[in-house]
């Protein structure tokens, strides 16, 4: 994730903090703090709202749009937080003027966003509770920060609206709410290209959908991926597929494995002559080959690689790919992928088949390659406990953070609060 981006959220969160500590004559400075934390909740919930755009140049500040979605998440965790605190100090200010049936509506509105944010942001880090029910009460949370503005807006405060304070918050707060009403519009109002599924394959227990454009094609690179609607399904909600394979001729493929409702139920109803669309392409997980490097695939965590292998040119450095599976036939595109390593030289394929005995980890990488792994650069696409204990591992042989690079394999995540006690219990 940029540093930039993530510093752009946290000074633009903390400069209310030195506006109203210019404010005059304020005496009650616990008062003062809760007013901040207030603003501050409104600003990151904002942030929120923004980041969930997916709109251009989203990624260009704050990274993939895999990070984005982690940023996203602790904006929102975060924002519960600062709105749990701010109620629970008394922010209430004497000499602020006299109560009315507005600002009385507005306390009262403040309390809804309170309680009905609490329990919409636990609903959006239980992973277990249903995709489906998880979009549309994630949605929801704009209205809270909907009514989360309007008591900004009229409550009394030891400020004016119009004042330097009133305006910077306010400004996030019309930015937020255009985002939200953004994420409101139907998916066929939002920038996407139509293209027509011209050919579907099983593939060692995936599904290969290859799809060409009917008109304009978007520009994807090896590496990136699209969020698709298929139209005309009985599930038509939009879902982000990596792209296996890039063509000359603008057509697009995407393999999907069945690890979810929606992905389990995907073969039966999608068919060749559909229409599907396709916004993007989003994600900066880039082929590089600039230097000698690792690839590691888990199961369907091959589909980047696959369009990487694709596109690597003769003159790239020697690249390594680690593809792990549990069984040969379970291999999604496994001989497509053995035709390219014979064709390319400087790509060569290491199979790990788990039913074979076999197990990929740090030892046996460096045994494998014979290089020095300080040297090189790793990427991984698969599950997290695999690629945590690569992580691990490979340092101790010298591959830093900065040269293991990975895409987040699940766009909705819990807090991790199992791994946060497992490292307490470990210490």
């Amino acid at each position: 994730m940029p540093l930039f981006g993530l510093l752009l959220i946290v000074i633009t969160t903390l400069f209310p903090a030195y506006q109203l500590c210019s404010l005059p004559n304020v005496a009650d400075q616990i008062a003062l703090f809760s007013q901040y934390l207030g603003l501050a909740a409104l600003i990151l919930m904002a942030w929120g709202q923004i980041l969930s755009t997916r709109l251009p140049g989203v990624e260009a500040i704050f990274g993939g749009l895999d990070r984005v979605y982690v940023l996203h998440k602790w904006a929102g965790i975060s924002a519960m937080v600062a709105i749990l605190v701010h109620d629970t100090v008394d922010a209430e200010m004497r000499g602020l003027g006299r109560e009315t049936v507005l600002t009385e509506f507005a306390e009262t509105l403040g309390e809804l966003s309170l309680y009905g944010l609490l329990i919409l942001v636990v609903i959006s880090i239980a992973t277990f509770i249903p995709y489906h029910l998880w979009k549309w009460t994630h949605k929801a949370m704009g209205a809270m920060f909907a009514a989360g503005v309007f008591h900004f807006v009229f409550i009394l405060k030891p400020f004016a609206i119009g004042d330097p304070a009133g305006l910077y918050t306010g400004v996030f707060c019309a930015a937020g709410l255009a985002a939200y009403i953004w994420m409101l519009l139907p998916e066929d109002m939002r920038p996407s290209r139509n293209y027509e599924i011209t050919k579907l394959e099983q593939t060692g227990g995936a599904l290969a959908i290859t799809m060409t454009p009917d008109t304009k094609q978007i520009s994807a690179k090896p590496g990136q991926f699209g969020v698709l609607r298929f139209v005309g399904s009985v599930n038509s909600e939009p879902h982000p597929f990596s792209f296996s394979k890039i063509g000359s001729d603008g057509s697009l493929r995407v393999t999907v494995k069945g690890l979810g409702d929606f992905t389990t139920g995907l073969a039966k109803t999608v068919a060749t002559g559909q229409g599907v669309r396709i916004q993007g392409p989003f994600g900066k997980f880039k082929l590089s080959a600039k230097r000698r490097e690792i690839w590691i695939a888990a199961g369907i965590g091959i589909t980047p690689f696959l369009a990487w292998a694709d596109a690597l040119s003769a003159d790239a450095e020697q690249i390594d790919l680690f593809y792990c599976v549990k069984s040969r036939t379970d291999a999604p595109h496994l001989a497509e992928l053995e035709q390219i390593a014979q064709a390319k030289p400087n790509l060569h394929l290491h199979m790990i088949v788990s039913t074979e005995g076999q197990r990929l980890s740090a030892e046996v990488i460096t045994q494998s390659t014979d290089t020095n792994l300080a040297q090189v650069t790793v990427s991984f696409c698969g599950p997290v406990s695999l690629r945590r204990a690569l992580q691990a591992g490979l340092s101790r042989y010298g591959v830093t953070a900065r040269r293991f690079q990975y895409e987040e394999f699940e766009f909705r995540t819990g807090v991790g609060l199992r791994r946060l006690a497992q490292w307490v219990l470990d210490r």
